[in-house]
């Protein structure tokens, strides 16, 4: 699949989801939990605390497409400025705006005219002024260089068919001494390719994880310091057996190969200061 078809199935998968919630379908992984396998979809569940779903209209909440919870994660200060990679139904930039408060501001970028719709009208009903969402593309950043202070996402950079691209593009547009925070599906160590790919269609759809060793390696090449991979979630062969069954495979056979390897992840790295 070419670059341009990816981004495509995204956007399609994506605005999808975003009319599904708008109308009281709900949402859940690609396409509702039985995508999954499961009643309780185990990559988006129980992300967030009750405390901040509570503080959020309901369809932020059921937008949410995660697969971690990186404004929990990440350390925002009052009066700074965050930028939210792919953000959907706008759950993190609101989240974050609140964090930052009303001397700060925050960004959501997403190239999905739908969810733009839910998550601007969910700014409205959360009555948030500190954000703005802005259409675009994560490899296009439509911001100036040295603009913000944090660069924040959820499980969205790895969609991405150019992840060295979006990581320059997060260099750029951080400030000097600015952090990347971002929640996404890693796989650690070597996986068959076949069982990687049924995996990460499990995940994500159409997921395009990284090893844990080749993000280091991009986030280094796109200039950032101080990387650091935070397992947040490791997924149990279990999770995905009733998906996997239906596509054929022999869960039992390939679970040695699963066990351990696939994971949410925290993802930090920094923008030297000099």
């Amino acid at each position: 699949m070419n670059t341009t078809n990816i981004k495509e199935v995204v956007k399609e998968k994506y605005g999808q989801a975003a009319l599904r919630v708008t109308s009281g379908q709900g949402n859940s992984c690609c396409g509702g939990a039985s995508a999954c396998g499961t009643d309780i979809d185990p990559i988006t569940a129980n992300l967030y605390g009750d405390s901040e779903k509570g503080a959020l209209p309901e369809d932020a909440v059921l937008a949410s497409l995660g697969c971690g919870n990186p404004t929990a994660l990440a350390e925002l200060h009052e009066g700074e400025t965050v930028l939210d990679l792919g953000s959907g139904g706008g759950i993190d930039v609101l989240l974050s705006a609140r964090r930052v408060g009303p001397t700060g501001q925050a960004y959501g970028l997403d190239m999905t005219d739908e969810m733009l719709a839910l998550a601007r009208a969910n700014q409205a009903k959360a009555g948030v002024a500190n954000v703005e969402f802005l259409k675009g593309e994560i490899e296009n950043i439509p911001l100036p260089d040295n603009s913000v202070d944090v660069v924040i996402s959820n499980c969205v950079i790895n969609l991405s068919s150019d992840k060295d691209r979006v990581l320059r593009e997060a260099y750029r547009v951080l400030k000097p001494g600015g952090r990347f925070a971002v929640s996404d599906v890693i796989v650690r160590g070597d996986v068959p390719r076949e069982v990687r790919e049924h995996m990460l269609l499990w995940v994500g759809c159409i997921a395009g994880a990284l090893k844990d060793s080749d993000y280091f390696t991009k986030l280094a090449a796109a200039g950032f310091e101080n990387i650091a991979i935070e397992p947040t979630r490791v997924y149990d062969i279990q999770d995905a057996r009733a998906f996997l069954s239906a596509e054929g495979i022999d869960v039992d056979a390939i679970a040695p190969q699963v066990q351990d390897k696939f994971m949410s992840a925290f993802v930090r790295a920094n923008k030297p200061v000099a």
